[in-house]
C-alpha cells in the first residue's frame, strides 16, 4: 500500500463498532491512503459546528449547533460536493452535547440548563424532525448512541460536579430500551466501591474531594459492540473503561488503564515549551493516558477496543489538580538533579496532577504524572490488557508535517480526543482526531496488533466531531469523512481516491 503524508482531514463518531464481517459488504476499489476534501460548507462561529451523524435513508447531515440559539443544523448532503443547511431544529433548554442516527431516528443528548440536574435525550423523525420521544438521563450527558441493532440508546452521563464541588452528581450509563416504549435504567458504578483500594493500585484515579466512589466516576464516550450486547464506556478523569452488559443491564467490569512512561525508549516526546523548538526525547514523567473517544473492532472474536489518550484535569472553583513542575517540591533522593530539571526549558512548564507522586504524603514528589498520553491505544475488551499503543509516533508525524504546536508542548501535546473506524475497500481504518494541531491520522487497522500509519490530514480550527460514512451508505457510493470545528463553524466533506 502506498502510504503518503497529505493535508486536508476526518474522525470521530458514527461507526463505534466494526467487526470482521463489515469487509464482506459492497465496496469500491477505495485507497484509504488517498482521502481529499471535496466541500465544505460554513455554519457559524465558535461551536457552531460540533458533533455531526448522518442519516442514509434521507442523505441528511444533522450537526450540533451551540453557537448562539442551542439547536441542530440539518444540511441536505445527497451532493456530498454541494452541502446544503435546509432545516434547524431548535432544542429548547439546554446544550446539545452528542447526535446519534438510525433506522430514521435521530437521537439527541441535551444537558439540563443546571448541569448538576439530570439531562434528558430527546428522539426525533430524520424524514419530518417531529418529536418521538424524550427520555430522562442522569446528569450531563455527554455522549449519546445506538446499538448497531437499533434496539437500544446509551449515553455517558459525566456528572460533573458544579464550581464549588458542593454539588457532584453520580455518573452514569442510561440505557434505554427503544421496543420497550423507550423505558430507561440508569446505570451506576456504586457496586465497585468495595474494589476502590485494589483497582487504585492498578491505576484507577478515585479523588474528588469528599466524593463517594460512585460521584467520582465521570463516563465520558461509548462504543458498542456490533452483536450489540455490551458496551464499553471511558471513564476519562479516572483512567479507566467500564464493560457493560447490555441485555444484563449491569456494569460487570473496571479496567484500569495504568500509565505510560516516557522514560522508555520509543516514548519521547517534548515536555516544554520554552526550550527553543521542538525537541523529543525521554524524561522521568508517566502519563496518564484518561482516554476520551473510544471504538471498537471484533476481530476473530475477540473485541479491540480503540482509544484516543486525551487526558483532562479538574478545574473547579474550589478545586484544581494541575500544576506546573517547578512550582512543586521533588524528592532530592529520587530527583538528584532536581533544580536542572525544573527549569522552563526542561521539565519545568509541564502540567502534572498534584493528586498522583507524593505517595507518603510528606510533600516532595517522588513520581511525577502528566494529563494524556499523546498516543491512541489498543486495549482487549474482554481483559483490558494494552494491546498496542502508538507511542510517540502521532506528535512526530505531526512534526513532520509542520502542524506540530510546540506552544501545547508543557500540557497534552497533540491531544488526541477522537477515534473512530471504518471499513474503506477491504480494510479497516481508524481515524484520530487531534483538536490542538487541527488534523486527523489515518491507521490501517486490519491487524489491531500493528496499526499502519498511512496520512496525516490537516483541517480547520478544532475539530470536535468527525464522523465515517462507509460507501454502502453514502449518498455518492464513496466513502466520506465528515469533520466539523467547532472553533470556525466550518464543515468538511472528504473522500478517498481509487487504486
Amino acid at each position: 500500500m502506498k502510504i503518503k503524508m497529505m493535508l486536508p482531514l476526518a474522525a470521530l463518531a458514527v461507526f463505534a463498532a466494526c467487526s470482521d464481517d463489515d469487509v464482506n459488504n459492497p465496496v469500491v476499489n477505495e485507497d484509504p491512503a488517498t482521502f481529499a476534501e471535496i466541500s465544505m460548507i460554513d455554519i457559524g462561529e465558535a461551536g457552531a459546528a460540533e458533533i455531526s451523524a448522518y442519516d442514509p435513508a434521507t442523505k441528511r447531515l444533522f450537526v450540533v449547533n451551540n453557537g448562539g440559539v442551542n439547536k441542530i443544523d440539518v444540511i441536505d448532503l445527497a451532493d456530498p460536493g454541494k452541502p446544503t443547511v435546509i432545516h434547524s431544529i431548535p432544542t429548547n433548554s439546554g446544550a446539545v452535547n452528542s447526535l446519534s442516527v438510525n433506522g430514521g431516528r435521530l437521537a439527541a443528548a441535551i444537558e439540563a440548563q443546571h448541569k448538576q440536574e439530570a439531562g434528558r435525550v430527546t428522539v426525533y423523525n430524520t424524514s419530518d424532525y417531529s418529536e418521538i420521544k424524550t427520555i430522562p438521563t442522569g446528569a450531563l450527558p455527554d455522549m449519546v448512541t445506538f446499538s448497531p441493532d437499533g434496539n437500544y440508546i446509551l449515553t455517558a452521563n459525566e456528572g460533573e460536579p458544579g464550581a464549588d464541588y458542593a454539588n457532584d452528581p453520580v455518573g452514569s450509563v442510561s440505557l434505554i430500551s427503544i421496543n420497550d416504549n423507550y423505558s430507561v435504567v440508569h446505570l451506576d458504578f456504586s457496586a465497585f466501591a468495595g474494589q476502590q483500594a485494589a483497582l487504585q493500585q492498578r491505576g484507577l484515579r478515585v479523588f474528588g474531594p469528599n466524593a463517594s466512589f460512585a460521584q467520582d466516576m465521570e463516563p465520558e464516550y461509548i462504543a458498542v459492540s456490533a452483536d450489540s450486547k455490551t458496551a464499553w464506556v471511558t471513564l476519562q478523569e479516572n483512567n479507566a473503561i467500564a464493560k457493560i452488559s447490555i441485555s444484563g443491564k449491569t456494569v460487570t467490569d473496571i479496567f484500569p488503564l495504568g500509565f505510560k512512561d516516557y522514560s522508555v525508549a520509543g516514548n519521547e516526546v517534548d515536555l516544554s515549551n520554552e526550550d527553543g523548538g521542538v525537541t523529543f526525547k525521554n524524561s522521568p514523567v508517566k502519563g496518564i493516558y484518561m482516554p476520551d473517544a473510544i471504538a471498537v473492532l471484533d476481530k476473530g472474536g475477540t473485541p479491540f477496543l480503540f482509544t484516543a489518550n486525551e487526558g483532562d484535569a479538574r478545574e473547579y472553583d474550589t478545586f484544581e489538580e494541575a500544576e506546573r513542575i517547578k512550582n512543586i517540591t521533588l524528592d532530592p533522593a529520587v530527583f538528584t538533579n532536581a533544580a536542572a530539571l525544573q527549569a522552563d526549558d526542561q521539565l519545568g512548564r509541564l502540567n502534572i496532577t498534584t493528586t498522583l507522586g507524593d505517595a507518603n504524603g510528606d510533600g516532595l514528589y517522588e513520581s511525577l504524572y502528566s494529563f494524556g498520553a499523546r498516543s491512541f491505544s489498543v486495549w482487549n475488551g474482554n481483559s483490558g490488557a494494552l494491546v498496542y499503543d502508538s507511542r510517540n509516533e502521532l506528535e512526530t508525524k505531526c512534526n513532520e508535517a509542520g502542524v506540530y504546536d510546540d506552544g501545547r508542548s508543557d500540557d497534552k501535546g497533540v491531544e488526541p480526543e477522537g477515534i473512530i473506524l471504518g471499513v474503506v475497500g477491504q480494510q479497516h481504518i481508524a481515524f484520530v482526531g487531534m483538536e490542538r494541531v487541527d488534523a486527523v491520522a489515518v491507521y490501517d487497522v486490519t491487524n489491531p496488533n500493528a496499526p499502519l500509519f498511512l496520512q496525516l490530514l490537516k483541517c480547520g480550527d478544532a475539530p470536535e466531531g468527525v464522523l465515517f460514512v462507509p460507501a454502502a451508505d453514502s449518498p455518492n457510493g464513496k466513502s466520506l469523512l465528515i469533520v466539523s470545528s467547532e472553533d470556525d463553524g466550518v464543515i468538511k466533506v472528504y473522500a478517498p481516491g481509487t487504486r
